[in-house]
């Protein structure tokens, strides 16, 4: 193929891509293939000669789409979303054909450039105060790691890098166990050990962190001649929804000097709306913020914005300037690779600017409202019905809820049963989770094509499942 070719395949995809979101609804949304069936329709070796484009992607429809679960289904209330908007597409398209490599300004000024334009549009949109500056990770994963090394060489005096954890005594970080797992694999990597990540009990609706726990925590870690390094909180965890008191938790990080990050990677989206900002309420004394624009405002996977008091702290940890990364000759410039772990970077300021023009912060909040308001209403109907409960109660679009009807037996077998029958069944598609320590069903409304109708028949199918399941 050539670029002759292009426009020709270019305008193909584009037509498919039309005819498959308008078809959504009539696909299962989680794939029903077994294991194996894919790889099995695939050569064992690759091609020695190439094969016309129309083949391939006929092989595509055949072999590929089978296998996929839609993440673009306006009823995929799985997981959380990963929401991929047409102008977000189109973004990307131009990207891809572009294939800019941004590791420096001077190797892409305007995605640098663009970059810091659109973290000020959003650090506004959220309400982050002025103070703050933002750099577009892959992943909150990723911005989450940046954090911990972050605390580490702060805690260590800025020696981790160079001489190492060998003789630095043990580091303690603090977080609840509703933070997401990267907080874990971050502990892995920075070299901070998994039993010196300090689990916090848990309190109240939100079940947020106990912050005189976490200030007895940090009394006992300094006694026993430990160095405490910072805090980890969050705002909409993905099991439940949870959502520490960060008032309160950064009052204790800035008392024993304590770097903080917040993980809101969900829930952050929704405070382009103002009412929905108590939930981190003090999140202005934060160290360090992240949230995905590529779950709920539309922006495509990969995106995510995190954002930093103190730039220079995160610089420190992960700038390495050899010679040929150097920019001569131009006055004072950012270059993102200095802020974020890999050193090659996508243009991923691109999709955040056709995303923010294209709807306006008004059109992407009008969304987030309803979504909350579906899940809100689905939560109210499931309460009423005499076999369900209400585990947690909606935080945002998110709640979990339980199958107990009166007589059955082992519960927590009852409710996976349920969720790999919905599942099977293909209209929708849900996830469970375990609150202490039983079985329940998350259920989170945030696919950006969603309607009201979508949210009702998610009601429909997890009661008549659910009546065929006890009848059986």
């Amino acid at each position: 193929m050539n670029w002759q070719d292009f426009p020709k395949w270019g305008r193909w995809i584009s037509d498919w891509a039309a005819q498959y979101h308008a078809t959504l609804r009539s696909r299962p949304v989680r794939a029903q293939t077994k294991p194996g069936q894919i790889a099995a329709a695939l050569p064992d070796q690759p091609p020695e000669e190439g094969a016309a484009m129309d083949r391939i992607l006929s092989d595509f429809e055949k072999i590929i789409m089978p296998g996929i679960t839609h993440w673009q289904h306006p009823r995929f209330f799985a997981y959380f979303p990963a929401n991929a908007t047409p102008p977000s597409a189109l973004a990307e398209f131009l990207t891809a054909v572009i294939a800019p490599q941004c590791m420096l300004w001077q190797t892409s000024p305007a995605a640098t450039e663009v970059e810091t334009r659109m973290m000020e549009w959003l650090r506004q949109a959220i309400g982050l105060p002025g103070e703050f500056s933002g750099v577009i990770q892959d992943s909150a994963s990723s911005a989450t790691l940046a954090a911990v090394l972050t605390m580490r060489e702060r805690a260590l005096g800025w020696q981790g890098n160079d001489k190492g954890l060998n003789n630095a005594g043990r580091l303690r970080i603090y977080a609840s166990r509703e933070v997401h797992t990267s907080v874990d694999r971050a502990i892995w990597i920075s070299g901070i050990g998994a039993e010196n990540l300090v689990r916090i009990p848990v309190q109240g609706a939100l079940r947020g962190m106990d912050p005189r726990a976490l200030e007895q925590a940090i009394a006992t870690d300094l006694e026993a001649g430990f160095l405490p390094a910072g805090i980890i909180a969050c705002t909409g965890g993905t099991s439940t929804g949870a959502c520490d008191d960060i008032a309160a938790v950064t009052e204790i990080a800035e008392r024993h000097g304590l770097y903080t990050h917040v993980d809101a990677a969900w829930a952050g989206a929704a405070m382009i709306c103002d009412e929905f900002r108590d939930l981190w309420s003090g999140v202005e004394r934060a160290d360090s913020v992240v949230f995905n624009p590529h779950k709920w405002m539309g922006a495509q996977f990969d995106c995510s914005a995190h954002f930093l008091r103190a730039p220079g702290d995160l610089a420190r940890t992960l700038a390495i300037k050899p010679e040929y990364l150097k920019t001569h000759g131009q006055g004072p410039v950012i270059n993102y690779s200095e802020w974020s772990i890999p050193l090659g970077r996508r243009f991923r300021a691109l999709k955040l600017w056709f995303v923010l023009r294209a709807y306006g912060l008004q059109g992407l909040r009008a969304r987030i409202r309803d979504h909350v308001a579906w899940s809100h209403a689905l939560a109210r109907r499931l309460s009423a019905h005499p076999d369900f409960q209400i585990v947690t109660a909606p935080v945002l679009s998110l709640f979990t809820f339980r199958y107990c009807p009166a007589g059955a037996g082992d519960s927590d077998a009852l409710n996976l049963s349920l969720v790999e029958a919905i599942n099977d069944d293909g209209r929708i598609y849900l996830t469970q989770t375990r609150i202490d320590d039983q079985v329940a069903i998350r259920l989170q409304v945030g696919q950006f094509d969603t309607e009201a109708g979508d949210v009702d028949t998610a009601f429909d199918v997890i009661t008549e499942i659910a009546g065929r399941l006890t009848a059986a």
